[in-house]
């Protein structure tokens, strides 16, 4: 069976943001990494090189930091659509 022709997703600007957040709170990667279960190393290589994140390990980091993944995630905005009922 042939791969997908089709990029993987980009995660460097996920990455960059989990770093400025958690930087931001100042809370160091061991503490972090400590606390999630994973090592440090792959925490390091999700915020500067884009890793991609297991799908739970990015759900437990989007939840820490209160991060909005529609903007990592799609094309545009998000747009709320408000249906009435007559």
């Amino acid at each position: 069976m042939a791969k997908r022709p089709i990029p993987k997703y980009d995660f460097k600007a996920f990455g960059a943001a989990i770093k400025a957040a958690r930087t931001g709170r100042k809370e160091s990667r061991k503490k972090v990494s400590d606390e999630m279960f994973i090592s440090p190393r792959c925490l390091e290589n999700i915020e500067n090189k884009g890793q991609h994140p297991s799908l739970q390990i990015f759900f437990e980091l989007i939840q820490r930091y209160h991060i909005s993944v529609d903007q990592f995630l799609l094309d545009t905005p998000a747009v709320f659509i408000i249906c009435l009922v007559a």
